[in-house]
């Protein structure tokens, strides 16, 4: 015979069981809705006018025509003046730089002079100055000596510990014996560097596997180095690499899924990336038509970063003037031919070798002003950014299913592309981070 105790804890535990599994579901996340007076959703061609955008939580719901009904208790922010937009991508930043002044020091002190606490605080600073200018995601490549850091504030980040923006990170980067700074002290110092330094295909692969290991989104690869105006007037840069080092390196992270963005000027340097299988090229200032009718073969992106290249010309009548002018020169002829070629070109500024101080979208301006339309233009740095770091459909576009990541802008960046330097509303991940122009 049965305990009749026994049943009854038997009976209860049934109950608790079913109770258990007929739970009441998490109620929805608060609904929000967002007017747009002006809606340019990062990949259409033309804007659409009085847009409702419907935000859940992080994700956007659905984007609608204005005599969509709202439902009772949604919070309503009013952008109906203003140009709305999706979060914009840069896609080459060094959080770790502070555009070093060349009169105090420049690249050296950066690396000799700032400790890692304060590299890190300055990099916080960075990624809280990105947010607010509207740059809600950054591939931010290679730490210049500062290890892993990038991923450090990644996590922070994530864990809502600081405010930034979503980051890819390409860690420590990698180059070759001579091929990277810090440089031109006594022989006999070991002097520390600001990318890590392989040599052979056995290194290159070991030196990716750290990388991808400790937490690298991206590998990044120098392919050259230093540059200088020969007797013929050409510019000439140092290759690093070689083409069996960079497959070692390309074949190693593409079993990780995951990506190489190599820094290449020109000649010897770039053939060897592109034959090396390289997925970006980084600056790419003097193509010959060959290379480009590669990159467009193989689907290379093309990260010009335009910006960096007018600012701080030594004197003319100087070597380095000299290459300063001729590297401007050929980047914008480069630039053009890319166009063109219809070539997978993407937003990026280098920041951090420019100050964090200037505005980040300054390059818009450069690109437009070398022919890209403006509208391409802006989706160099919303949805084509988002294919290149497999996010299609999640960042850089305004649509069902994409991260709710949304800025706005007064004016018309179609008529006038540097309205995008003064972003006035910025929602990232669901969440307001600046309105100063919503009602």
């Amino acid at each position: 015979m049965r305990h009749p105790f026994a049943c009854f804890t038997l009976a209860l535990t049934g109950c608790c069981v079913a109770a258990r599994g007929q739970s009441v579901p998490p109620a929805p996340a608060p609904l929000t809705v967002i007017r747009a007076g002006t809606l340019i959703d990062g990949v259409s061609e033309s804007p659409r006018k009085n847009q409702l955008i419907f935000v859940r939580g992080e994700r956007i719901e659905k984007v609608a025509d204005a005599a969509e009904k709202i439902p009772a208790g949604a919070k309503v922010i009013d952008l109906s003046s203003a140009t709305v937009l999706p979060g914009l991508i840069d896609s080459h930043t060094h959080i770790f730089l502070w555009g070093e002044d060349p009169a105090k020091g420049g690249y050296d002190a950066n690396i000799l002079k700032a400790g890692i606490a304060l590299r890190a605080a300055r990099a916080t600073a960075a990624a809280r100055r990105a947010l607010e200018q509207g740059f809600t995601t950054l591939r931010d490549v290679e730490t210049e000596g500062a290890g892993y850091g990038d991923v450090e504030i990644k996590q922070a980040i994530e864990e809502g510990t600081i405010p930034g923006p979503r980051i890819f990170g390409a860690t420590r980067a990698i180059s070759t014996t001579g091929g990277y700074n810090l440089e031109g002290y006594a022989p006999e110092l070991e002097m520390p560097k600001g990318a890590q330094i392989v040599d052979g295909p056995v290194e290159a692969r070991k030196a990716a596997r750290q990388q991808l290991e400790h937490g690298a989104d991206w590998i990044k690869v120098y392919m050259t180095h230093r540059s200088w105006v020969d007797k013929q007037g050409n510019l000439v840069s140092q290759p690093t690499l070689t083409v069996e080092e960079l497959k070692a390196i390309v074949d190693e992270t593409h079993g990780w899924q995951k990506k190489v963005a190599c820094h290449a000027y020109n000649g010897i340097g770039m053939q060897r990336a592109l034959d090396g299988g390289c997925d970006s090229i980084e600056h790419g200032l003097e193509m010959t038509d060959a290379q480009i009718a590669q990159m467009a073969r193989q689907g290379t992106w093309y990260c010009p970063t335009l910006a960096p290249y007018y600012g701080d010309w030594a004197p003319a009548d100087t070597p380095a003037g000299k290459r300063d002018r001729a590297r401007a020169a050929v980047h914008e002829i480069t630039f053009k031919k890319a166009l063109k070629a219809h070539l997978k070109i993407v937003y990026g500024t280098d920041m951090g070798g420019i100050p964090w101080s200037e505005p980040i979208a300054q390059e818009f301006a450069r690109m437009v002003g070398l022919g890209m339309a403006p509208m391409d233009a802006i989706q160099s740095a919303t949805s084509r950014a988002a294919e290149m770091l497999d996010m299609k459909g999640e960042i850089g576009v305004i649509a069902a299913g994409a991260y709710a990541e949304v800025i706005a802008v007064s004016g018309d960046p179609l008529k006038d592309v540097g309205e995008l330097e003064h972003v006035r509303f910025v929602m990232h991940d669901g969440s307001v981070f600046k309105n100063e122009i919503a009602k």
